[in-house]
């Protein structure tokens, strides 16, 4: 029988090393995330609880160094992970059937900081989840799991072929598609309704596509002072979870 949802590509991004102490808690916790090997100095394990099939190898600061980007914090710990499963769609929205969680969809935001920011604020704001095109996202990665401090963890990231298809099936099932631009006078406030929100936000300099904002119910803009041009797309993405959060 055919899953609901788009299934995505299956690009081969070898497995992730993560970094720090958040992202690496939060994947040990993860049930669902297979962790393959753990290194760390010796203050850093001994307060963890560790699987005992799980492969250690102590290392000192120096060592871990090597393994990370230049001056990325890793903060003692480093592990290499299989990348989560596949999420879809359909599973997703019916998980959010019976309740008013917000979704995030982003057009061809591909800077792993911004998405990783953007998934940490989706976890504060207990969104239903983010929707990202596969050819024109990031991989998981250190710096994306960094940034988003353990959300990588916590929040379901949907990968779809085809996003316009995608927002179609997101209105099928009761979400108010809102894209955020600077091109409207409809302030964000004034677009929400009291439904289901889904939330577009496209990379910065670029904005939204034609096809996406097309595929959206309305277009709306965030309040800020005409001194401003526009904002990062990870903190536009935490206001307008903070606004619908809040009505």
């Amino acid at each position: 029988m055919a899953r609901r949802g788009h299934r995505p590509s299956q690009p081969s991004h070898g497995r992730p090393h993560f970094w720090g102490r958040h992202a690496v808690i939060a994947a040990l916790a993860n049930p669902e995330r297979i962790v393959r090997k753990l290194w760390g100095t010796r203050e850093a394990l001994a307060p963890l609880d560790l699987p005992p099939v799980l492969p250690v190898t102590y290392a000192d600061v120096a060592d871990l160094g090597r393994m990370v980007p230049h001056d990325a914090p890793h903060q003692g710990l480093v592990i290499e992970v299989e990348p989560l499963e596949d999420v879809w769609l359909g599973d997703l929205l019916e998980s959010g059937r019976d309740d008013q969680r917000s979704l995030i969809v982003l057009d061809q935001v591909t800077d792993p900081h911004n998405v990783g920011a953007i998934l940490r604020s989706a976890a504060a704001f207990d969104a239903l989840g983010i929707i990202t095109q596969d050819r024109h996202s990031p991989p998981e990665s250190g710096a994306l799991a960094r940034a988003a401090s353990g959300a990588l963890e916590l929040v379901p990231w949907v990968r779809v072929v085809n996003l316009a298809r995608a927002l179609d099936e997101i209105g099928d099932a009761g979400f108010w598609r809102i894209g955020l631009t600077g091109d409207t006078q409809m302030k964000l406030g004034e677009a929400m309704g009291n439904g289901k929100i889904a939330l577009a936000l496209g990379a910065e300099g670029e904005g939204l596509r034609q096809n996406t904002e097309s595929h959206c119910d309305a277009l709306a803009r965030l309040p800020i002072s005409p001194k401003v041009e526009s904002l990062n797309v990870s903190n536009a993405a935490a206001i307008a979870l903070y606004a619908a959060s809040a009505r």
